[in-house]
């Protein structure tokens, strides 16, 4: 037997969407209490944190109502929730909104920041952050990239547009400009293209390595600026695995500078954020035409990226 659909009324909150979690069709029920069945099916909240939500209202039915504690479960039912970290930790830096039409709104994502929520930030996902600041709850990213990473993220407006912007990176109708620093070989020339196969590190999930195969990536890359003992390069994916920039410049002996995972793990994707250093990579343009209106859309992202300190031999 289905579930019924998600009632699309109930509202946002700060920007954030309500989670939503059903309760199974079983008999008899298992659980003797709405508190109970979320104590059990969502441990990551505590019972007694639990029990302070549904005794403010922080759990709503299919009506918009809220629900108390002791409520008996009904099969099939959906509980609705705002999801909330103890303690989220603030990232201090900004976004800022680019672009907006009724279609679509570009924003400048900081380094550090999910587009999305997950892990450890929820309220200070870029799209949390933007649907407090435009009051628009119909925003969704039509593209993502990865938290370490600055740069411009493309955000749809209407829910009917969706698939139809979703279809333009599926079909690589898009085109991608990157920017990092990393270090400078003068051995190596430029431009040239790297294609390999990508796949996830079996040792550390979070990480990507080359290996052996048909190659599933590509990047073209372009070295633009020499100081020193570093570089700036311009980078255009043509596919687009996970950390696939990262990757193709460490292969090259050439990490970007600030990364954390590439050439070895310096910091593990939980540990605490050293803020004075970031990833130097810059989503820096895109460009596509518009399924919706049929415009050119070309935009370039507002920020830069800051050279690595001098070595100490350079400085003296």
């Amino acid at each position: 037997m289905a579930h019924r659909p998600k009632n699309p009324l109930i509202p946002t909150r700060e920007g954030l969407s309500p989670s939503c979690v059903a309760i199974p069709f079983a008999k008899p029920v298992p659980w003797g209490s709405v508190l109970q069945f979320l104590s059990e099916r969502l441990p990551v909240v505590a019972p007694l944190a639990w029990a302070q939500r549904l005794a403010q209202g922080d759990v709503l039915d299919d009506e918009g109502r809220p629900v108390a504690a002791d409520a008996p479960c009904v099969p099939g039912a959906r509980l609705y929730y705002w999801r909330e970290i103890e303690g989220e930790a603030a990232i201090p830096f900004e976004e800022r909104i680019v672009f907006q039409d009724e279609h679509l709104l570009v924003a400048d994502k900081p380094h550090f920041m999910p587009v999305t929520p997950t892990g450890r930030y929820v309220r200070h996902s870029l799209m949390v952050r933007l649907k407090r600041r435009t009051g628009i709850d119909t925003l969704n990213p039509i593209h993502r990239i990865d938290r370490e990473t600055a740069g411009l993220v493309v955000f749809n407006l209407r829910p009917q547009d969706r698939n139809a912007y979703h279809a333009l990176f599926r079909d690589r109708q898009v085109h991608k400009r990157y920017e990092a620093i990393a270090p400078h070989d003068p051995a190596q020339a430029f431009p040239q293209t790297r294609r390999s196969r990508i796949e996830e590190d079996v040792e550390a999930f979070f990480r990507m390595v080359e290996t052996e195969g048909e190659a599933n990536s590509e990047t073209r890359i372009e070295r633009l600026e020499v100081r020193g003992d570093w570089a700036r390069y311009a980078l255009e994916p043509l596919t687009g695995k996970r950390h696939q920039l990262r990757v193709h410049l460490d292969a090259l002996g050439l990490p970007i500078a600030g990364d954390r995972f590439y050439p070895r793990v310096r910091r593990g994707p939980d540990e605490a954020e050293d803020f004075a250093e970031p990833l130097r990579l810059l989503a820096q343009g895109i460009a596509f035409t518009d399924p919706v209106t049929g415009q050119a859309r070309r935009f370039q992202s507002r920020l830069g990226l800051d050279w690595p300190a001098p070595a100490a031999s350079d400085a003296d």
